[in-house]
């Protein structure tokens, strides 16, 4: 008989968007079953290029920085509150007698690469994250990032369907 893989914390990736419910449901569900710790991760994409030029060109280069310095922050703690509000709202409606312990992150960088760097260090045993799926000429597809965490990812990633969009 094969033993049950011993999962201790699990890593739900997030970008709270319309179909985040049910994902976050298998991610709970898997803590559940585990008794694991539930981590739950939001990246917020650094602004590009294109915007960066704008605000350099409309202010000084000091102000310029300290509005990207700034407002990189703000936004991080206004989705690690978003993320708080969103778990305890999802967590309540559940209505269990038991919920996973749960620790709340934000972080700025390639959604990928932030999901893979945030599952190493903090020695993740399952990614729980959204396919993103999208139709193409009647097929579906699965999200970028979705497909690059699954790709090079050591360990293993539960992907919840979440619907053509």
């Amino acid at each position: 008989m094969v033993p049950a893989p011993n999962i201790q914390t699990i890593l739900f990736a997030t970008d709270l968007g319309e179909n985040a419910r049910p994902i976050f449901r298998m991610a709970v569900s898997q803590a559940r079953r585990y008794d694991a710790r539930l981590m739950i991760l939001n990246v917020v994409e650094p602004l590009g290029t294109t915007g960066t030029a704008i605000i350099a060109n409309y202010l000084s280069g000091e102000a310029a920085d300290k509005i990207n310095r700034n407002g990189a922050r703000e936004i991080l703690e206004i989705m690690k509150q978003r993320l708080k509000s969103y778990s305890q709202d999802e967590l309540s409606s559940f209505g269990l007698d038991w919920t996973p312990p749960l620790e709340i992150l934000v972080a700025t960088g390639n959604p990928s690469e932030v999901i893979l760097d945030v599952a190493k260090k903090y020695t993740a045993d399952l990614i729980v994250m959204g396919t993103s799926t999208r139709s193409f000429l009647g097929n579906t597809i699965m999200g970028t990032t979705a497909r690059r965490v699954s790709r090079h990812s050591p360990i293993p990633v539960l992907l919840v369907p979440t619907g053509v969009q």
